[in-house]
């Protein structure tokens, strides 16, 4: 045997050793995908890949050979992503709404392969991931204009089901007419509660009477239905598309730094190991006693946790009494987490922690 075939023996002897590996690598990659699709998590990890990464690449003794391997590495990753997400491409995602709405942009952008499910409302999403009709639902929590959605806080406080991931969507309303409408033919306008109080000032300026609608992909279609030169809806160029309207204007809400944060909700809890920049997400009700609800907010800052947001709801089962819902920043999932939650039991009625997820655009 020649030093050629001496090599090419070696080679394929390594070849043997990593096809092996490769299919003990992919199989764990299977256990990787059926989490993510439990927990409604995303397939991309840039903080992970990283990781592996830097760690790959410090197994490597010869120089020369180091960037090479980072370039297999990451192609290796590449692959199981690709693997990953025809795994979960069955996912069912749940949305409220019709084709159109912001919410189905939202789920299609946290879940690109996964069957989107539209509901009729934010509670028949919730109760179809609960009833384990789909796997997971994309619901709005906040806005940045028109703030919170208290429907969808109700639900997080009355239900089980686990914020894993939240998804900033910038939100860019349009005045949408049918063919051969302008804006100065308008007299009134469907669409969603919030997506008219984001237009308020262009709608009032132009004197135009609001209607409400159940959501914006609603409006669109009840817009279309009634064929009037008089008549348009507040929604987005999507909608737009699907009913056969005509975008009149574009970019009509009044901030242009409109964002609707949406949240991934599913019913298992994602418990890997949290990091100090995730986000939080607690609901409470306190004691009917003086000052309780001031010891749990210096619980909270006492074991180093700082909050982004405190909001009240009323309660629906008792006069005049209110829940909490908050949002902080910290990794809770850590023995301070635990015991920062076990001593706001003592102070509370009732206690809940809704989820984590990680922030700044970070991937779960």
């Amino acid at each position: 045997m020649n030093e050629l075939e001496q090599a090419r023996s070696v080679i394929s002897e390594a070849d043997a050793e990593i096809a092996r590996l490769f299919e003990k690598r992919m199989a764990a990659v299977a256990a990787v995908a059926a989490y993510k699709k439990e927990r409604g998590l995303a397939v991309y990890d840039p903080a992970r890949e990283d990781e592996l990464i830097r760690m790959g690449s410090a197994r490597i003794t010869d120089p020369a050979l180091r960037a090479y391997y980072v370039k297999f590495l990451s192609d290796t990753m590449a692959t199981s992503r690709a693997y990953q997400r025809e795994l979960i491409s069955g996912a069912r995602v749940a949305f409220a709404g019709v084709p159109g709405a912001f919410a189905e942009l939202a789920a299609r952008e946290c879940f690109p392969e996964g069957e989107l499910v539209p509901e009729p409302d934010f509670a028949a999403a919730y109760q179809a991931v609960f009833d384990g009709d789909c796997d997971c639902a994309v619901l709005p929590i906040e806005n940045s204009f028109a703030g919170e959605v208290g429907a969808v806080t109700d639900l997080l406080f009355s239900g089980s089901l686990n914020i894993n991931r939240v998804l900033d969507l910038a939100v860019v309303q349009n005045l949408l007419g049918i063919p051969g409408a302008s804006v100065g033919d308008i007299k009134t306008v469907y669409s969603h509660p919030q997506a008219l109080s984001q237009c308020a000032a262009w709608l009032k300026e132009r004197g135009i009477e609001l209607r409400e609608s159940a959501n914006t992909a609603l409006a669109a279609r009840h817009v279309a239905s009634l064929g009037d030169k008089s008549v348009a809806a507040v929604g987005t160029e999507n909608a737009a598309v699907l009913y056969g309207l005509e975008v009149l204007e574009k970019g009509i809400n009044d901030s242009a730094q409109n964002t609707t944060r949406f949240a991934v909700l599913s019913r298992t809890e994602n418990d890997t190991p949290g990091r100090e920049d995730d986000n939080f997400f607690l609901v409470f009700s306190v004691k009917n006693q003086a000052g309780s609800l001031a010891e749990a907010v210096s619980i909270i800052g006492r074991h180093g946790y700082n909050l982004r947001s405190l909001h009240s709801r009323p309660l629906k089962t008792l006069l005049w009494k209110y829940y909490f819902y908050i949002e902080g920043e910290g990794n809770i999932r850590s023995a301070n987490g635990r015991a920062m939650l076990e001593e706001l039991a003592g102070v509370c009625d009732r206690l809940k922690l809704v989820g984590s997820y990680p922030a700044g655009g970070r991937q779960a």
